[in-house]
């Protein structure tokens, strides 16, 4: 019997949108044995030479003129995508992602980036019968997500829900299902391997985060950083800059980064166990990084969040009691201070995070499998002969 093909497209502007996209890949496979998938970074697989110039331009320009991009973010709230950033998806991309779509004759497309999904939406105006599923992986909606062609929104929060009712969604047309993350942060690992594993002490611990690409801008680092590092007698500080390997032989430079008690960690793909370790998270509040933390119930602070999408989650974390957005050094010192004086207190707020929380991936991989037992069989068209194969997962 033929599994059901279930075909994830992402997009590489930040890494939350593709981790959503895999963590829910995960939880598909571990939900059924009869389900394959596959993930792609449509721009990256397409356009490889390409993509990495506009990534960074765009990494550029939301670190180094976040007013600008928070105006053209407010300024296309309400709207779709515009008339030439359409024409430029629809010349890099339309017939290419057809091809894909062809070869790999996918049950479900899933979107977890508005521009593929704004892709398929085209191609499903043109005559393509493969159900669209859009994954907002933030806590509000910007109008680049909506489109008549896409048949289920899965949303974070009813608020999401409400706002793409206020936008003329169908209320069959959405799930509230939470945004999906790993099933390894669902797990909770042993404090004491984990240290070892890391060369760490058991002593209050703080996980500095920043962003998907590990960016601190200098005056982060001058200032927040700095300061952080001057509680490094009495605070643990895990400080996280990802692939930015430059940022990390930057901060080694500084006597105050080579204490003990800061540790400097690069790329890891196990995230998961030092939450599991750390007291608080430090934060830029991007969809993917909070919720991560929620599901481990990691009080957090925001700092220097992104004009648009970035200040909407800082928002509804601030609103639900997740976390604070940092407005003084005085707030620093108030966190620290509780670290070392009302620990259990913390861990208590912990707990009642982790079990506020009402949706989790298994949300999202059931809504999707439900819909694939309930859809008809569609007729395929057979893949080009110059079409590069594509493997399943």
């Amino acid at each position: 019997m033929r599994k059901k093909r279930i075909l994830l497209l992402s997009e590489g502007f930040g890494k939350g949108h593709t981790q959503a996209a895999h963590a829910l890949s995960v939880e598909l496979r571990q939900s059924s044995s009869e389900v394959i998938t596959r993930v792609i970074e449509l721009g990256a697989f397409l356009h490889p030479t390409i993509s990495p110039w506009i990534f960074s331009a765009y990494r550029r320009t939301v670190t180094s003129q976040p007013k600008l991009w928070g105006m053209l973010y407010r300024n296309q709230y309400e709207k779709s995508l515009n008339r030439f950033a359409g024409l430029f998806l629809h010349r890099m991309f339309y017939s290419q992602t057809k091809a894909i779509i062809k070869q790999l004759k996918p049950d479900i497309i899933i979107c977890t980036h508005p521009f593929p999904s704004i892709i398929v939406s085209r191609l499903k105006r043109a005559g393509l019968a493969v159900p669209l599923f859009t994954v907002i992986t933030d806590y509000d909606v910007h109008g680049t997500w909506i489109d008549s062609a896409v048949d289920k929104y899965l949303v974070s929060t009813p608020l999401v829900r409400e706002r793409l009712l206020g936008r003329g969604v169908p209320e069959t047309n959405i799930e509230v299902t939470g945004i999906p993350v790993h099933p390894n942060f669902r797990l909770e690992h042993s404090k004491e391997q984990t240290r070892q594993q890391f060369g760490l002490n058991a002593m209050p611990t703080v996980m500095v985060m920043g962003g998907g690409w590990g960016i601190f801008k200098k005056e982060e680092k001058e200032e927040l950083l700095t300061y952080l590092a001057s509680w490094s007698k009495d605070i643990q500080l895990l400080i996280c800059v990802g692939t930015n390997e430059k940022a990390r032989q930057q901060l080694l430079e500084e006597e105050v980064f080579r204490q003990p008690n800061v540790h400097l960690i690069g790329y890891t793909n196990e995230i998961n166990k030092l939450m599991d370790i750390s007291d608080l998270l430090i934060t830029k509040p991007g969809g993917m990084t909070c919720t991560e933390a929620m599901a481990k119930g990691i009080p957090m602070l925001f700092y220097s969040p992104i004009p648009g999408q970035e200040e909407k989650n800082c928002q509804y974390f601030q609103e639900q009691g997740y976390g604070q957005k940092i407005t003084s050094l005085a707030m620093i010192d108030h966190w620290f201070k509780l670290l070392l004086e009302q620990y259990p207190e913390l861990s208590q707020r912990r707990s009642k995070i982790r079990n506020h929380q009402k949706y989790s991936a298994q949300d999202c991989s059931s809504t999707i499998m439900q819909y694939l037992k309930l859809s008809e069989k569609r007729p395929y068209i057979q893949a080009s002969t110059t079409t590069p194969l594509i493997q399943w997962y």
